[in-house]
């Protein structure tokens, strides 16, 4: 049994604070739970101004057990009542009011003493300023949202941080044909939280797939762990709100500060989630996924067939976008074909059948059947007269090849064809970008579950601190990160035997450990070749304020990354890879990964980013070699996770030269220093 089966799976459900007068949410509330009456359960409601009702809880229990507790009351009360609620032996309670934390003031007093009935009782609490939840397989509809009764069941469940999300993702999910297994909305989240629903579903036979809506993350470890634990067993589909700046708004929603975007993609990413960027992708991602899964595949391709070449093209257009492979099919493939379709039809990949007919059941088949072929992407409009198109999809499928038809049109026909492919185990969807975004999701999946998987490489490295830039390279050259030669100066004397050493040209750099971005003060001089530009050079970092100095070889020229590790306050340890320089921080076209991790892993960091074609031979340049780079990021990523002083390791630039990759400036703050020095 789950920890949660008195929340989800109750015998019996009391409403404090029972209404009969419309528009009251006791009365929304008592209403939603007639159809859990009317299949057996019981239901007692709790209004002790209401001669008709249960004066209290106590006097409820009195009569059995209640299992959950749904507390319609204001804010001010409600502690109180999940005291009593506890005192009656209630499993779990949902608390729909507002006015706790997202409304400050004495609200968030309120949710402090509901987090304090929790914390010394061990009652399960959902909420609050949450609508509830719906478990449509158990006629359980613990929502006062209208309609919210009508959504059948089926085999997606919905995780929201938002109550209002979680109503509209089962709605849309039941326009596109799909049931809900469970669909419940977070609120504030004083107990209950994601993690918590997600190892619920774990043990869930009813669920195939989760749609997850995150908002904010209170514990980033414990919801990634969640994660990658369902998914080997159930698709996880993502929609992290905070692409743009909607901190301060999300904060009044939840009285939780909105989550680093980046970052909490790029986790939940690694943890094996598939990501979209809006609520009607996350409808037809898991949606697919629900109904198919493809074998594990580290490049999965896919066959494209169509019945119109137009939307045809719209879809090779949009999975090309989103790096999908898609091969040219076999000789053996086409052969066969060839005998299905008429020639002038285009049957390499994608494969026109011209329009929808009896052959097209057939064509599905032959392509499935391609060693090529992982997954099929297809669109057809749907033409009652030309072919029954359920009937010769459901014949034509020889294979466990998961296909995703797009089925155009309008219509009770159109909607009984889909819901009629869906129970066959087709996925479906209504147009070509609908096709592309759940054939993207099934293939992002499926590449997830092939990764190899693997233990980092233990970093024994002893770090003291505060380091300058010469001593933070020294570091970089324990861990094998390659470095250009160089001499840290005390003096103008030295500076001079480090030029007449190394020879020039060299770099002259500000040396101080508290100086982070000396370029903007005016603490580095580059290409320094001779005594007389040496004094120059020097004269100008005395006036910035330098003591000491950096003398180091300019390196050769290429193309600038920067890496580094860093603590995020919510998820620990992370990596970043992405293109360095001065304007990294402008461009932000950045990676990211949870550290420690292992090399291979980070190795395929750098296929993410916009500019990736910089780093594949750009214009004669030099090429990247994905596994050096990924030592690098997972040394730097190990040396952070196993040292809990420090902060921060950047390396930015990391150059990629024709010789490979050198650091040619290096930054590592620990802790203390990160948080209580201004950066300049």
């Amino acid at each position: 049994m789950s920890a949660l089966t008195p929340l989800f799976a109750p015998r019996s459900v009391a409403v404090v604070g029972a209404s009969r007068t419309p528009g009251k949410l006791g009365a929304a509330l008592a209403r939603s739970l007639d159809g859990f009456a009317a299949a057996g359960g019981r239901l007692a409601l709790v209004n002790g101004r209401d001669g008709t009702m249960y004066p209290s809880l106590a006097a409820a229990a009195a009569d059995g057990p209640v299992d959950l507790a749904m507390i319609c009351v204001p804010a001010p009360a409600c502690p109180g009542v999940l005291a009593e609620a506890v005192a009656v032996g209630v499993g779990a309670a949902v608390i729909c009011a507002g006015g706790f934390a997202e409304a400050g003031g004495p609200g968030v007093r309120y949710q402090d003493e509901l987090a304090a009935v929790v914390r010394d009782s061990g009652i399960r609490l959902l909420g609050p300023n949450t609508s509830g939840f719906l478990v449509p397989p158990r006629a359980l509809t613990a929502s006062f949202v209208p309609g919210a009764a009508s959504v059948q069941a089926g085999r997606v469940a919905v995780v929201a941080a938002s109550g209002g999300v979680n109503h509209a993702l089962a709605f849309l999910l039941a326009e596109a044909g799909h049931g809900i297994s469970l669909a419940v909305g977070l609120g504030n989240g004083v107990d209950v939280t994601a993690p918590d629903v997600l190892a619920h579903l774990a043990t869930d036979a009813s669920t195939g797939a989760v749609a997850l809506h995150v908002e904010s993350v209170a514990d980033g470890p414990a919801l990634v762990e969640a994660v990658a634990t369902l998914v080997p067993h159930k698709a996880v589909v993502a929609l992290v709100v905070g692409r743009n700046d909607v901190a301060e708004f999300a904060a009044s929603h939840t009285g939780a500060l909105a989550t680093s975007w980046r970052i909490t993609r790029a986790a939940l990413a690694q943890a094996g989630a598939v990501l979209v960027d809006d609520e009607r992708e996350l409808v037809d991602a898991v949606g697919a996924l629900s109904v198919t899964r493809a074998a594990p595949a580290v490049d999965p391709g896919v066959g494209v067939v169509t019945a119109q070449a137009g939307p045809g093209l719209l879809l090779l257009d949009e999975l090309r976008g989103r790096c999908a492979r898609v091969p040219a099919l076999t000789e053996a493939t086409q052969a066969t074909l060839a005998t299905l379709l008429p020639p002038l039809t285009f049957q390499r990949n994608p494969v026109d059948t011209g329009r929808p007919g009896p052959e097209f059941g057939a064509v599905l088949s032959a392509v499935s059947e391609d060693p090529r072929v992982d997954v099929i992407a297809g669109f057809a409009l749907y033409e009652p007269d030309a072919v029954d198109l359920a009937a010769v999809v459901e014949e034509g499928r020889r294979t466990n090849v998961p296909v995703v038809l797009g089925v155009g049109g309008t219509g009770t026909d159109v909607l009984r064809c889909r819901a009629d492919l869906i129970s066959v185990g087709v996925a479906v969807a209504a147009s070509p970008h609908g096709v592309a975004v759940a054939s993207g999701a099934v293939l992002a999946d499926a590449r997830h579950r092939a990764r190899i998987g693997g233990t980092p490489d233990p970093v024994e490295v002893s770090v003291a601190g505060p380091l300058d830039e010469s001593q933070a390279k020294d570091l970089l050259d324990t861990l094998g990160i390659a470095t250009m030669p160089r001499r840290a100066c005390a003096d103008r004397a030295e500076a001079r035997a480090a030029l007449a050493e190394l020879g020039g040209p060299v770099a002259v750099k500000l040396l101080d450990a508290t100086v982070l971005h000396k370029t903007e003060i005016g603490g580095v001089a580059l290409g320094i070749r001779d005594s007389a530009e040496l004094e120059s050079a020097l004269d100008a970092l005395e006036t910035a304020g330098a003591c000491r100095f950096l003398v180091e070889r300019m390196a050769p020229g290429g193309v600038d990354l920067v890496v580094g590790a860093r603590r995020d306050a919510v998820f620990g340890p992370i990596v970043l890879v992405g293109l360095g320089g001065t304007t990294a921080e402008a461009v932000a076209d950045v990676s990211v990964r949870l550290a420690p991790l292992t090399a291979g892993e980070a190795a395929l960091m750098p296929a993410e980013l916009a500019g990736r074609a910089l780093l594949e031979g750009w214009r004669n340049g030099p090429s990247l070699d994905p596994a050096a780079l990924g030592e690098v990021v997972a040394r730097l990523g190990g040396v952070l996770a196993a040292a809990p002083d420090l902060a921060e390791i950047e390396v930015n630039p990391l150059r990629l030269t024709e010789d490979g990759l050198v650091a040619l400036d290096a930054v590592v703050l620990h802790r203390k220093a990160a948080d209580a020095r201004p950066r300049q």
